[in-house]
């Protein structure tokens, strides 16, 4: 921007200075406008760019090989591999590292897109992520409005778990509703998992259903009821509803109360419907399957969506193997505090 040097007649001085008041409103509002239409364009630009990459891979999903990115971030303090020095470092944490291929599973509305920070920096740690989009999310081309079943909209995971050669495991990560996908995924091939972290996740248990987690907090009455403009009748208003999407100014205050500017506008910009009936599906979990998974999950301490409290109580009813906290993120931490997320992956993975 820089500073502006300009001569004032008596005139202008008289007025209070540059124009009066009512023309510099006039142009802080200009200004303001300016501002959140260049938002708008660049968080446009980001997801045409995370749209074009995940074209490049089967079945939707978002992945790089290991040191394709051409340039490297600046030595980070929360990496420990980030600088070059520490080549030898990086070598020994990844000799010792049997499980390397993250797979990043994400919650309602989102796709691979939201991913994008946690992936450069999990690639400059040596590993290798994979950001899934599930059915009717991110550029899937499945209609919302046809999903209709857990197993229908966690079909692209499944599908990728099913490639993997017999020995080979992964490590999923599932961010809020995710969470269930992966739950599900553990009972449906628990030997290609090695571990399962959820990321204020809806880590419910056998006989819940995901949405269980979400009525309380959200206020399910009036954002459920048949007048709610939230609500999407793709099958027809005399039909149950089959999908939906948070307004707005909702959005903003439950899942980005911290989040960067420009990190929301991109999330406005590319957030599809969520499929209403997967949500509302009672879980059937093992103790022989889903039981004998490694679970992890990291709580995020200013939540608005799924709140402190309600992560508290989901640790509390089915104990994980290890809990994580995140201090000052809100419900979507690979936007508010994707260093502190990255560091704790990276803790979780090393776990023998």
């Amino acid at each position: 921007m820089g500073n502006k040097f300009i001569c004032m007649t008596k005139k202008d001085i008289k007025n209070g200075g540059i124009g009066s008041r009512s023309k510099r409103g006039s142009t802080s509002k200009r200004r303001s406008s300016m501002e959140e239409e260049l938002l708008h364009k660049q968080a446009l630009a980001m997801a045409i760019q995370q749209h074009q990459l995940s074209q490049r891979f089967d079945n939707g999903s978002m992945s790089r090989r290991i040191g394709s990115t051409s340039r490297r971030r600046a030595a980070n303090l929360s990496d420990p591999f980030s600088c070059a020095n520490n080549t030898k470092q990086m070598s020994e944490f990844l000799e010792n590292i049997k499980t390397k291929k993250i797979v990043l599973v994400h919650g309602e509305g989102f796709g691979a897109w939201c991913w994008y920070k946690s992936i450069a920096l999990l690639e400059e740690s040596g590993l290798l992520p994979i950001a899934l989009d599930l059915a009717g999310s991110g550029i899937n081309q499945t209609d919302t409005n046809n999903v209709m079943t857990l197993a229908e909209y966690s079909k692209p995971l499944i599908d990728f778990l099913q490639t993997l050669s017999e020995e080979e495991k992964v490590i999923l990560v599932g961010h809020s509703s995710g969470g269930a996908c992966i739950s599900y995924a553990l009972e449906q091939l628990p030997e290609k998992i090695s571990k399962a972290i959820y990321l204020c996740g809806t880590m419910i248990s056998d006989g819940q259903k995901p949405f269980d987690v979400f009525a309380e907090e959200l206020g399910s009455a009036e954002l459920f009821s048949p007048e709610s403009k939230s609500l999407i009748y793709g099958n027809g208003k005399d039909k149950p509803p089959t999908g939906f999407m948070f307004e707005k100014q909702h959005l903003q205050g439950l899942y980005f109360n911290q989040s960067p500017s420009k990190d929301v506008a991109l999330a406005m910009v590319s957030m599809r419907p969520i499929p209403l009936c997967p949500m509302m599906e009672t879980l059937s979990l093992s103790a022989e399957k889903y039981g004998t998974g490694r679970r992890f999950y990291i709580q995020s301490l200013d939540d608005h969506a799924l709140s402190p409290d309600i992560q508290e109580k989901l640790v509390r009813d089915n104990p994980p193997e290890g809990v994580f906290k995140i201090k000052g993120s809100d419900h979507c931490p690979f936007f508010s505090k994707p260093q502190s997320l990255h560091k704790i992956l990276l803790e979780i993975v090393q776990i023998p």
